[in-house]
């Protein structure tokens, strides 16, 4: 794909008419933008009337009986972006990280990804997983989680939750499910961080790039995304492309119960991984450290762990 848009228009990005910056309309991706608005703005010394944002439905915010797995995947979380800033109707859009494909379009950029929040898992309804009774109905539309749960509790009955985190808590309180999980970044932007009760990553080890917020540009608008960049954090993005070649190297999809989180320390990376059963009978952990220049450590951490796993686990990822 080729954008067909004025270059006069991408000159104009940020000067003589606002950045318009593109979201989902949920109350989650709206703070999120709105911080990752403030930044811009901070970072450039600019009035608050220089950054527009543009709210839109996403796909993936309209279906909630289905899990997104079934129905398309990550991508129903991004096409409408990916349309408005491919017609030029959006100069960038912010995404969470974890909801973004591993390959994109090559039209495409991730210009910046902002500093990290909370990378846990909080679990509300309970104090702890082991607290539930037996038989528990857990609520998550998260194959990691359901895996990450069945590994530690076989009894639980893990159930399907859509929905933003108000519409969540609300089936919580109604009794509908016993507990559900949420991540702590999330809630921590909603100002709920005081909801629920935080899973140790040995426990339950994240999603890739969980609690990192990204800016995706087109990637010959080399204005807008200098733009953008002043608010990147260098360290974060090391670890969560680090993550994110660990899961392209799985050709993991939205059916893949995985796992990873990095941190950069000084000049090297370290990464954490899991790869799981759906029901979470087997699971594969390791870990690596190398180089942070070292872009093919994370597929050499992924094919090892594969060389570990069983023939049905393997199958999970298409091997």
């Amino acid at each position: 794909m080729t954008a067909n848009i004025d270059p006069k228009q991408k000159l104009l990005a940020g000067i003589d008419r606002p950045l318009r910056i593109g979201t989902r309309q949920s109350p989650l991706a709206m703070v999120q933008t709105e911080l990752a608005a403030s930044a811009i703005l901070a970072a450039h010394g600019w009035h608050p009337d220089r950054v527009e944002l543009v709210p839109m439905v996403a796909t993936g915010d309209k279906i909630q009986d289905r899990a997104l797995a079934e129905v398309g995947g990550k991508a129903l979380w991004t096409k409408e972006l990916d349309r408005a800033l491919h017609r030029g109707e959006i100069d960038c859009a912010v995404h969470s990280m974890k909801d973004v494909e591993t390959v994109r379009p090559d039209v495409f950029t991730i210009a910046a990804i902002m500093e990290r929040a909370d990378v846990h898992d909080r679990i509300v309804g309970t104090e702890s997983i082991a607290a539930l009774p037996i038989g528990a109905v857990v609520g998550t539309a998260s194959p990691r989680r359901k895996a990450q749960l069945l590994r530690q509790r076989a009894d639980l009955d893990i159930r399907l939750i859509r929905g933003n985190v108000q519409t969540r808590l609300q089936k919580i309180e109604d009794g509908e499910f016993a507990a559900t999980m949420l991540a702590a970044a999330g809630l921590d932007r909603l100002e709920m961080g005081d909801i629920g009760h935080k899973i140790s990553e040995d426990v339950m080890l994240p999603a890739p790039a969980q609690g990192a917020v990204g800016i995706e540009t087109l990637a010959d608008d080399n204005h807008v995304r200098r733009l953008v960049r002043e608010i990147s954090c260098s360290n974060t993005s090391r670890a969560v492309t680090a993550e994110r070649l660990f899961l392209k190297e799985l050709t993991a999809d939205c059916h893949s119960p995985v796992a990873a989180l990095a941190s950069v320390e000084g000049l090297e990376t370290q990464l954490q991984a899991e790869i799981l059963l759906p029901d979470g009978s087997e699971s594969v952990r390791d870990s690596s450290s190398f180089e942070n220049g070292d872009v093919r450590a994370p597929a050499r951490l992924a094919k090892k762990m594969l060389g570990r796993a069983s023939p049905a686990l393997r199958a999970v990822f298409g091997r």
